[in-house]
């Protein structure tokens, strides 16, 4: 005969499930803590956006954000925190421990700008330039993470000013470099993790968001693989020199580079499984010969592979490499080919995206509210969500009527975002956070 539950377990299980009633219900009408966020939020809105101005005009690129952490940092430590500098070179991590006894849970915002000129008329648009590369570059900040500095910044002055109502501990990252370090430099939220950025406390959860073109205040997520994979790809094919007007006396690299190049297309197309996740394979640059009638030694071929799962991505890497080695010998050539693992997909942890979602209508309401397509731009976000589940949002900064087919994308110098979207951002992050932290028995 079966043994029935002791008294103890069946009024356990009671309790968990009145606990996680509750929580549903208040995910979707508020608490008086969350209420009281919302309303703080709204308050320093001003402040938020004239932080994200200050940041615009001043932007800094990756590993040289130095004005702007030390701005960060010092706001951090205003509002009694507990703060870090020059973690990975400029980043900033802060501890808000809360009044009560709860989880501890992270959220991140990246600080970097771009080598980009800006043609944006705007009275606070970039004007600053710098050396990047060897070559004198203007900076901007192309993609939007001026937002996501202020953004933060706003949610950790709302927090620490109900931290005594505020169940768990809230840790606060401001990462350099998310862009890609410089030349010979390391970066980024790899090295932020490799430097203890997530440790002494441990989150157990982290949250982020990025500005994207859509309609200002609305918020997009995707369980699963959100972002792609980001990894670089170089082939050098090597033949043999000749004279053009007889290429018979030589192997022409030119040639077997372009088989190359539609071989590699058959990958995504032809040799995986398209209704499982999408892949990409792009060859961005050849180089090769200096001469019409030379046929020359080598070609030089640069491109990048992007992927949404990351068992395809391991697939597409042989792949690629089977497919160059191959047509080149075929052709009497030889492929020397080099693949860098980039940015890991960014999982978007699916049990913990399902049960925020909630928090996300509440905030944002039903109707803008939506479940995002696949990205096959890259994220270093992804560092972190290996490390413990997280949830990688979009938030829309196209001023509403604007036409969504000729808005300019993240990265173009005419790339906008609509600061009403401001407070949607603040309100969001500090909403899943307490909502999150309220969720545990």
């Amino acid at each position: 005969m079966k043994a029935l539950p002791s008294v103890t377990t069946v009024v356990s299980a009671l309790t968990l499930t009145l606990c996680l009633q509750q929580t549903a219900v208040a995910q979707q009408n508020g608490t008086p803590l969350t209420r009281e966020i919302d309303q703080r939020a709204s308050l320093i809105e001003d402040q938020v956006i004239a932080w994200r101005r200050d940041f615009h005009a001043h932007p800094e690129l990756g590993n040289r954000e130095f004005r702007t952490a030390q701005l960060v940092a010092d706001h951090l430590i205003g509002l009694g925190m507990e703060v870090q500098t020059e973690i990975a070179h400029t980043g900033v991590v802060a501890v808000l421990r809360g009044g009560k006894p709860g989880p501890v849970v992270a959220l991140r915002a990246d600080m970097d700008a771009l080598p980009v000129t800006e043609m944006v008329d705007l009275p606070f648009a970039s004007k600053v330039t710098t050396v990047y590369n060897g070559r004198e570059v203007g900076v901007m900040h192309a993609c939007g993470h001026d937002n996501h500095t202020a953004i933060l910044m706003g949610v950790a002055q709302v927090l620490a000013e109900v931290r005594d109502d505020l169940p768990g501990t809230v840790k606060f990252i401001f990462q350099p470099a998310e862009e890609g370090a410089p030349a010979g430099e390391e970066g980024g939220a790899d090295l932020m993790i490799r430097e203890g950025a997530l440790e002494d406390p441990v989150p157990e959860a982290i949250f982020g968001l990025h500005v994207f073109p859509g309609e200002v205040g609305t918020i997009g997520y995707r369980p699963g693989g959100a972002l792609a994979s980001s990894d670089g790809l170089r082939i050098v094919v090597r033949g043999k020199q000749t004279h053009g007007a007889m290429p018979w006396g030589g192997v022409d690299p030119i040639v077997v580079a372009s088989q190359i190049v539609l071989g590699l297309q058959t990958i995504a197309s032809r040799q995986l499984d398209v209704t499982r996740a999408a892949s990409i394979i792009t060859i961005g640059s050849i180089h090769g010969g200096v001469r019409g009638n030379i046929i020359p030694d080598e070609v030089e071929m640069v491109g990048t592979i992007r992927s949404l799962d990351p068992e395809m991505r391991e697939e597409i890497h042989r792949r690629v490499k089977h497919t160059a080695e191959t047509i080149a010998e075929s052709g009497g050539a030889s492929a020397d080919v080099q693949i860098g693992w980039g940015y890991p997909v960014t999982i978007n942890d699916p049990a913990l995206t399902e049960q925020m979602i909630p928090t996300l209508k509440r905030v944002g309401g039903d109707k803008n509210v939506f479940l995002n397509p696949p990205i096959t731009g890259a994220e270093d976000f992804s560092y972190f969500a290996q490390k413990m589940p997280g949830l990688y949002l979009s938030l829309g900064v196209t001023p509403r009527g604007a036409n969504m087919d000729t808005v300019a994308v993240n990265h173009s110098p005419k790339f906008y975002a609509d600061e009403e979207a401001l407070l949607v951002g603040v309100r969001v992050l500090a909403n899943l956070v307490v909502d999150y932290m309220e969720s545990k028995p």
